[in-house]
C-alpha cells in the first residue's frame, strides 16, 4: 500500500482504529464486525469498511475482520511500531503532564526518558528518568528516533543536537519558529490555535441555526 493514494481523512482515522483494536485485542477479542467496531471508535460501519478497502481484502462477510490480522497490517504497512523508544526534551509543567499520562494504549511505545536544562527537575518523574541536556549525547537511547519538545528556550540549538543524534521526527510544542533538515518531520501542536478554530466552527454553526429557525 502506498499511503499517497490514500485520502487524508483517512490516514488519520487509521491510530483511531488501531488504538481500538489493541484495546480490543487485550481483552481477548479475536474478531470483530465493522457495526461493532463502529461503536468503539464512533465512525461509521461504511466509513471503516473504505478506509480498510485501501489496505486490501481484509473482511470476510459473515465474518468480520480478523483482529490479530489487522493490527499485523498496520504494524507492517503504516510502519507503526509498539516498541517505538520516544524522548520528551523539557520537564515543565507541559512535559509532566506527558510524563505523568504516558499511556499510549499500545500504539505507538512510550516516553523512555526525559530531558531538561534545570537540574533541580532531573531525577525520577511519573516512573520516566529525567537527565540533564548536558547528557543528551550520552543517555539518548538508542534506535531513538521521536521526540516530543515542549522548552522555550534555545530551540534551534536543541533541534540540532536532536538531529544530530538521529532524532527523524519531532513532536513541536514549542510555538517557535526552528529549522530542521530534510528528512526529518514536524508535528507541530498548537492548542490555541486548535481551539481557536473550534470557536469559529461553533459560531458558524450557531449562526446557522439562528439563521434556520429565523426562517431566513
Amino acid at each position: 500500500m502506498t499511503t499517497n493514494n490514500v485520502p487524508k481523512a483517512t490516514l488519520q482515522r487509521y491510530p483511531v482504529y488501531l488504538k481500538a483494536l489493541r484495546r480490543l485485542q487485550k481483552n481477548g477479542v479475536e474478531r470483530i464486525m465493522s457495526k461493532e467496531l463502529s461503536s468503539f471508535v464512533d465512525i461509521e460501519p461504511t466509513t471503516i469498511r473504505r478506509d480498510f478497502s485501501f489496505l486490501g481484502n481484509l473482511g470476510k462477510q459473515g465474518y468480520g475482520y480478523d483482529v490479530d490480522k489487522l493490527i499485523e497490517i498496520f504494524n507492517g504497512q503504516l510502519g507503526v511500531n509498539f516498541d517505538e523508544k520516544i524522548i520528551l526534551v523539557g520537564a515543565g509543567n507541559l512535559g509532566r503532564a506527558l510524563m505523568n499520562y504516558n499511556k499510549w494504549d499500545y500504539v505507538v511505545g512510550e516516553i523512555e526518558c526525559a530531558f531538561d536544562i534545570d537540574k533541580a527537575k532531573c531525577g525520577t518523574q511519573f516512573g520516566v528518568e529525567v537527565y540533564s541536556m548536558d547528557l543528551l549525547e550520552e543517555k539518548i537511547p538508542k534506535g531513538c528516533r521521536i521526540a516530543i519538545l515542549t522548552i522555550s528556550h534555545n530551540v534551534q540549538e536543541t533541534v540540532d543536537r536532536l538531529v544530530d543524534c538521529g532524532i527523524t521526527g519531532i513532536v513541536d510544542f514549542t510555538h517557535q519558529h526552528f529549522l530542521a533538515p530534510k528528512g526529518v518531520v514536524i508535528k507541530s501542536i498548537d492548542v490555541v490555535s486548535s481551539i481557536q478554530e473550534l470557536v469559529f466552527m461553533t459560531n458558524s454553526l450557531e449562526s446557522k441555526t439562528k439563521k434556520q429557525k429565523s426562517g431566513k
